[in-house]
């Protein structure tokens, strides 16, 4: 791979700016989330200047990406910090230190991993795939991403599906919402060990917070850990209710409330799983509290899986409850995983390919030119003729066009397709070798012309007066 060859439209690449539980603390993340109804402001903020063309933020519960498509590397990051802090608050001096920053190639390369679960937080998981579908698709319908980013993300769609269709890097089954409650098991006193391994909730009772997709798989799962009851609580009832109707064909007692019942059904709750997109905190300290004095005394885990965080802080120091929210899963997350090897090895492949497929693109403009400034000088001169040849007959004379413009497609052809097949392959070129590959001369054809100067052929001084001499006389003659 040429690490000269950029991608992008033109002169421009993809640039990516980006912060994630990698780079910065929750209470970072927290302050640059944006919400769902902002999205679609801040992306046309990003593409609101003459250096930045397309844009698509990925925003999950423990990464925000902002995909750009830049003609200009510092200019664009600017600009892209800049509107950051703008939309959030944030100074630009409290941003750098946490951001990390991909251009072109690795830009690229970045959203291929992300898309493939490599970079998640429980890596190989497969609900970012979804996360990056639906933020192409905001950004599609508000008119940010052109062929670039278009591009990108249905190559890294694709590459993520590859991944977990052809490895079995996720053959655990692994999700934030399974790696999170999974860890929420490690915390129940010795009475949940005597369960079946298979149904761990078995005789317990949970509360599920939002109706969304992260909501959904919480149920889902809870469900097949063998849970008595499910509550499901979130701002619209209705939408609570259809995902309560949905464990209940599953097998699975359940029931919805509004969030202002969420004190009364922590009282019977073991384990709570939030995941909504509210801005400000569905659980609060008051809230546990009441449950609390309430209850028996017995374990209380709450799974904070939003962004910014659904359960207060201030919950976690309250005996009996465990707060585990994305900075403290975060501490308990592995690094490697089963066929992570052979998933990287199909990243590269496709990212290779992308790469070969983009250079081959740029090219198009300039062939297009090229083809464009041949068509005019064939017409100028076909003018040029007619003015000197009054005598032609018209079937001579569209004889005489025809040729010309067989000749000339015919001189083309070679090098349009060479074009593309060198901008694809990446590698870089002399001049002479350009040459000699554009028109697929014979090896040595140019070599042979160039050292001709030393044995006494024309200077490219004595050319360039002839072909001036020869100028004048054709403007005299017309």
């Amino acid at each position: 791979m040429s690490s000269s060859t950029r991608i992008g439209t033109g002169s421009a690449s993809v640039l990516l700016v980006g912060l994630s539980f990698r780079s910065a603390p929750v209470s970072m993340l927290e302050k640059v989330n944006v919400a769902d109804s902002e999205m679609s402001k801040l992306q046309l903020a990003l593409v609101d200047n003459d250096v930045i063309s397309e844009s698509l933020v990925l925003s999950t519960c423990n990464r925000m990406e902002f995909y750009t498509v830049s003609n200009a590397f510092h200019s664009g990051l600017d600009h892209v910090v800049e509107t950051i802090s703008n939309m959030t608050g944030v100074t630009a001096q409290e941003l750098e230190p946490h951001l990390y920053v991909h251009y072109s190639n690795a830009a690229a390369e970045h959203m291929l991993n992300v898309a493939s679960g490599l970079d998640s937080m429980v890596m190989g998981e497969q609900q970012i795939i979804g996360q990056l579908r639906s933020a192409y698709q905001v950004a599609d319908e508000t008119g940010t991403v052109g062929r670039t980013l278009h591009d990108l993300t249905q190559r890294a769609l694709r590459t993520g599906k590859r991944v977990h269709t052809e490895t079995s890097i996720d053959s655990a089954g692994a999700s934030m919402v399974s790696f999170a409650v999974d860890r929420a098991l490690r915390f129940f006193d010795s009475d949940a060990q005597r369960t079946s391994a298979q149904r761990p909730l078995e005789g317990k009772r949970a509360v599920i917070v939002g109706a969304g997709a992260m909501a959904s798989l919480a149920s889902t799962y809870v469900g097949k850990l063998g849970i008595d009851h499910v509550t499901v609580a979130n701002r619209t009832v209705a939408r609570a209710e259809n995902l309560a109707a949905h464990a209940v064909e599953a097998g699975v007692s359940a029931h919805a409330i509004g969030l202002e019942g969420i004190p009364s059904a922590l009282v019977d709750a073991d384990i709570v799983v939030s995941a909504t997109g509210a801005v400000g905190n569905v659980i609060t300290r008051a809230h546990t509290e009441e449950a609390l004095r309430q209850r028996s005394p017995r374990p209380l885990v709450m799974c904070d899986l939003s962004m910014p965080r659904d359960v207060e802080q201030a919950v976690a120091e309250l005996d009996q409850v465990t707060l585990l929210n994305i900075e403290e899963l975060t501490t308990m997350a592995g690094e490697g995983v089963e066929d992570e090897e052979s998933a990287r090895e199909i990243v590269a492949r496709e990212l290779e390919e992308f790469l070969e497929d983009q250079r081959a693109q740029a090219v198009v403009p300039t062939v297009k030119a090229m083809r464009q400034k041949a068509a005019d000088v064939v017409a100028a001169e076909l003018l040029q003729l007619e003015k000197h040849t009054p005598g032609m007959s018209e079937l001579d004379r569209r004889e005489v066009e025809r040729t010309v413009r067989r000749v000339v497609d015919k001189l083309l052809h070679t090098p349009t397709v060479q074009a593309k097949r060198l901008s694809a392959d990446g590698e870089r070129v002399t001049y002479t070798d350009a040459l000699a590959a554009l028109f697929n001369l014979p090896m040595g054809t140019v070599e042979s012309v160039t050292e001709a100067r030393s044995q006494g052929a024309v200077t490219a001084s004595a050319a360039s007066a002839y072909l001036q001499r020869e100028t004048q006389q054709g403007e005299k003659n017309d």
